[in-house]
């Protein structure tokens, strides 16, 4: 097997209309006004984006991008940002993780500026990822695991061409307790 970080990956590249790439320092400004922007749209799926319930700091914004930085350098997780072509307007994240070299595999998974949904910019950029994962990364599959509530979030999984496998009853539990189900969807090579 080769070791993960001595992968070639590209920490940038385009899709139609935009621009994905790995997180850099100085980017938490941009990413901290997206996450703002959005809050009530992330927080609706606490289980599935336990992060968003903190109360966004700029610090922790730049801390994601500079950590983010080096996990995707060592191919432990790798978050992307991703911009509208020729700009540096910020449109989501999105990330591939959960990576399991040895069969390989790995999940992805995405969010959006709430300012730029229904436009079909996620979709693109899924697709874009996973096109990556089964090219330099070498993956052989592919998985999201939306929540089952977030019809958005498993209607980009259908149209960037994955298949519904099944539901995982009881898979993650919100802060408040309650117990919640995710979709799982997974493209092969």
């Amino acid at each position: 097997m080769t070791i993960p970080s001595l992968r070639d990956v590209p920490d940038r590249f385009d899709s139609p209309r935009l621009t994905i790439r790995c997180p850099q320092p100085g980017d938490g400004p941009r990413l901290h006004e997206a996450i703002v922007a959005s809050l009530d749209a992330l927080r609706a799926f606490p289980a599935s984006l336990p992060w968003a319930m903190a109360e966004p700091t700029l610090a922790s914004a730049e801390q994601f991008c500079r950590e983010g930085r080096a996990h995707f350098m060592m191919r432990s997780m790798m978050p992307m940002l991703l911009f509208l072509k020729g700009s540096d307007t910020l449109v989501g994240v999105g990330s591939l993780h959960a990576f399991d070299w040895a069969v390989p595999k790995c999940e992805i998974g995405y969010w959006a500026h709430s300012a730029f949904t229904g436009r079909g910019l996620v979709t693109e950029a899924a697709q874009a990822i996973t096109d990556l994962a089964f090219g330099p990364l070498g993956m052989r599959r592919v998985e999201a695991l939306p929540d089952a509530g977030n019809i958005a979030s498993w209607r980009v999984c259908e149209r960037a061409g994955y298949t519904l496998e099944g539901t995982r009853r009881n898979d993650r539990i919100t802060p408040d307790g309650m117990l919640r189900d995710s979709r799982v969807y997974a493209r092969i090579r």
